[in-house]
């Protein structure tokens, strides 16, 4: 019964990213912006909702223990990073392996997922070095938060900059297929897009929360603590969307908003969640915690390192998923 419970939630969220998506491409078009807006900003940040709300709900009082709620906090915030730069890179790129060939190019609009990467990479190093901060010192602590608060408003500034040129340059979002409402017979005007926009997110919080309710009966089951149930287990459910969306988008050639999904998600919960997660809890470099978080900044390093060096191929992005394996082997060591 628990099998197919999860099966039907999961079955919702490949639903729903279809209908996201959809009117998505649809709202970029129809304001005129580029893949890289549109995949890093409003994809990553509107399909990264499920997964927000999680740690949130947790810290600010999921359950009556306080140490539960802020292990759950800690794994949710630092988990979602981790699986977008291992598992979920792999699996797009795992996606397109058999049409593209292991030495297949990949081939997204190269300056945003540059500027994704680096702003990714130098907030999540400061969420490192916070891990080493004793929690008494609030004034450092707060410090640190509030620069990675200002990088991710900085990091929508320059995306939001970059825009006119990418559209000129010809990475302007193009829509391939009619709206779904569309279909029924509605118009495609900014108060359809929005609808399918909202009907899209509803779905993927309902499948999100459905599926990972399921797990959380299973986890006991595992014999799993809450803390590598939030760091492992949750974000599998939390990222689907991501996952979902990216494949999609990667599978009809357009690289650009597969990566910026992703990416841009990975620059959203790499600046935000930590800087809550930094104030709100003691943030102490437990063995599963340390290691998640460095394994996470050697795969976004990859990525930045292959794509430093003018190509990225499909290979390239198994690194990633081996990395996921690595992690999986010392927290469950």
């Amino acid at each position: 019964m628990l099998a197919l419970e999860l099966l039907l939630f999961l079955v919702v969220i490949l639903i729903a990213a279809e209908v996201f998506v959809n009117a998505l491409e649809h709202l970029g078009e129809k304001l005129g912006i580029s893949e890289g807006v549109t995949g890093s900003i409003f994809a990553a940040v509107g399909t990264a909702l499920p997964e927000t709300i999680v740690p949130l709900l947790a810290i600010f009082g999921g359950t009556q223990n306080q140490q539960l709620n802020e292990e759950i906090g800690v794994g949710a915030i630092l988990g979602a990073p981790l699986m977008l730069s291992t598992l979920s890179i792999f699996l797009m790129a795992l996606s397109v392996w058999k049409r593209r060939g292991s030495q297949g190019h990949l081939m997204p609009e190269r300056t945003g997922l540059t500027r994704d990467l680096n702003f990714f990479l130098a907030a999540f190093a400061l969420s490192c070095v916070a891990l080493f901060v004793p929690h008494e010192t609030a004034g450092i602590r707060a410090s640190i938060a509030f620069v990675m608060v200002l990088i991710y408003f900085f990091y929508i500034m320059l995306t939001l900059k970059a825009s006119a040129k990418l559209v000129s340059d010809g990475h302007a979002t193009e829509a391939d297929d009619p709206m779904f409402l569309t279909k029924i017979g509605l118009p495609t005007n900014w108060i359809t897009i929005f609808l399918q926009l909202g009907m899209g997110l509803s779905l993927l919080v309902i499948g999100a929360k459905g599926f990972i309710h399921g797990i959380e009966q299973a986890a006991p089951l595992l014999g799993i603590s809450a803390l590598i149930l939030s760091l492992l287990i949750v974000p599998i459910a939390t990222e689907l969307p991501e996952k979902v969306n990216s494949i999609l988008w990667i599978r009809k050639g357009k690289d650009t908003l597969a990566f910026g999904n992703i990416t841009g998600a990975m620059v959203f919960q790499g600046t935000l969640l930590p800087a809550i997660g930094i104030l709100l809890t003691p943030w102490i470099p437990q063995k599963e915690v340390l290691a998640g978080v460095i394994v996470t900044l050697i795969a976004a390093a990859w990525l930045r390192y292959m794509l430093s060096r003018g190509q990225l191929r499909v290979w390239m992005l198994g690194v990633n998923g081996a990395l996921y394996v690595t992690y999986l082997a010392v927290a469950l060591l």
